[in-house]
């Protein structure tokens, strides 16, 4: 009788219950009947990596290993005990016919010899370890090697630095025609030109720090950058570097720089730079002083070239910046990033609109409204304005579009966020602006009527 159409059906059973153990075992012991000593092996293997202590599973894996051949010795294994102990109970009539012929002979009876017991099914861990050898191809182990010696570690190898290819280019970045400008000269201009910077002697290594009130969009300008270049950008933060045991802080900081080196032409971006070149004066744990030190010596090259290797620093107070990282060869050019001007506002409001339903948006109004806003802040108000729409379709029941009432909704609960970082920047201004190192900031400021 064919067991087909019944495995067919346990398959597809299967599918529904993989953890059904017993339906398993049942679908294995039917594919050895029918031959399919490969199949069988799959599915009791599984039953054993999930249960290996279950004895049927293991009997069952053990006829399996057996092969085909074995399949149709055990299945005439009656037979052959039936004709083994008719041998041996054969020879008895000729013994006993001897010894009535002979009167001097001792009378014997003849004993057949005891069959010789079948061994037990195993079920140490040696023939578990057995099962996972044969079936390593099939199911995993079931413990993982344990090595008493640690994998060797090299110096060589790189640390997990997030290394990127960014596809924003300055093109994408709204307004900062200063910002722009200053980056062509410094940098871009150069590299666009290699036999002019051979003519000029000019350096592919360089330093620039963007410093200006929050969500001004310093970050998204250097990854612009790194884009405009088709350099690699890799960005440092102090949570990256900073490690409790003594020294590793430094060779974190070291291990970034020679990643940086290794994928030139790279932008390192070293956002809050404050909290990583903190003034040393006004620094009272040595650890930091040191990490400090290290930082200087990274920009000098001292540890390697950092040619091909363009430095970016951004910070939201650069006063608090030690005066050693803007001397000229490390950090020597500062950049102001303000809040964007009017043809910036529109293009970084049209960009957070691009995939989002809108009519009637009067852009010239919201320009007008938002002359403080930072770009993080006009991004907000989108968002803001969005979700009052979103709001109003699920209370009537009917989508519609985002509208100019939704931003003039959103206008009376978004403000800017810069005001607090003006009246700071004002103070250093006014007061601690030694060497004109602020005369940008003074010139806004005194525009605006702020100073």
């Amino acid at each position: 009788m064919s067991h087909e159409p019944l495995i067919v059906s346990l398959t597809a059973a299967l599918e529904d219950r993989p953890e059904d153990l017993p339906l398993r075992l049942h679908l294995t012991g039917l594919l050895l009947d029918a031959g399919q000593v490969g199949a069988a092996i799959a599915h009791v293997a599984q039953v054993l990596a999930r249960d290996p202590d279950n004895t049927q599973a293991q009997t069952l894996m053990q006829r399996a290993l057996r092969g085909p051949a074995a399949q149709s010795t055990t299945a005439t294994e009656p037979n052959a005990t039936t004709q083994s102990t008719a041998a041996t109970a054969a020879p008895a009539p000729s013994v006993q016919s001897t010894a009535a012929t002979e009167p001097n002979a001792t009378t014997t009876t003849a004993t057949p010899a005891p069959p010789t017991p079948s061994p037990a099914p195993a079920t140490t861990a040696s023939s578990l370890t057995d099962y996972e050898q044969e079936l390593s191809e099939v199911v995993p182990p079931r413990f993982a090697t344990v090595t008493t010696q640690p994998e060797p570690v090299t110096g060589n190898e790189d640390r997990a630095f997030d290394v990127e290819t960014t596809t924003i280019r300055l093109a994408d970045v709204g307004g900062m025609t200063d910002v722009k400008e200053r980056l062509e000269l410094a940098f871009l201009g150069p590299l666009r030109n290699p036999e002019l910077r051979k003519l000029y002697g000019k350096s592919l290594r360089g330093g620039l720090m963007l410093y200006g009130p929050p969500g001004c969009g310093k970050t998204f300008l250097a990854r612009a950058i790194a884009g405009e270049m088709g350099a690699k950008f890799l960005s440092l933060s102090i949570v990256e570097v900073l490690d409790m045991y003594i020294g590793t802080s430094e060779r974190n900081l070291h291990e970034l720089f020679q990643t940086a080196r290794r994928n030139a032409p790279c932008v390192l971006f070293l956002d809050e730079v404050d909290a990583l070149g903190h003034k040393r004066s006004h620094i009272s744990s040595s650890s930091m002083r040191v990490l400090g030190n290290q930082l200087l010596a990274e920009l000098d090259g001292m540890e390697g070239s950092n040619e091909g290797v363009f430095v970016l620093a951004a910070t939201n107070t650069p006063w608090d910046v030690d005066p050693a990282l803007r001397r000229p060869g490390r950090l020597d050019r500062m950049v102001l990033v303000l809040p964007p001007d009017p043809p910036a506002r529109a293009a970084i409001i049209e960009y957070h609109l691009r995939d989002r339903p809108i009519a009637g948006i009067d852009l010239r109004r919201l320009v007008a409204a938002t002359e403080d806003f930072s770009g993080a802040d006009l991004a907000h108000l989108c968002e803001t304005a969005a979700e009052f729409a979103m709001a109003d379709s699920i209370r009537s029941g009917e989508v519609r579009m985002i509208e100019q009432r939704d931003f003039d909704q959103a206008l009376r609960e978004v403000r800017p966020s810069v005001s607090s970082w003006f009246a700071s920047a004002r103070n250093v201004a006014k007061f601690a602006n030694e060497g004109g190192l602020y005369d940008e900031l003074a010139a806004y400021l005194k525009k605006r009527k702020l100073l």
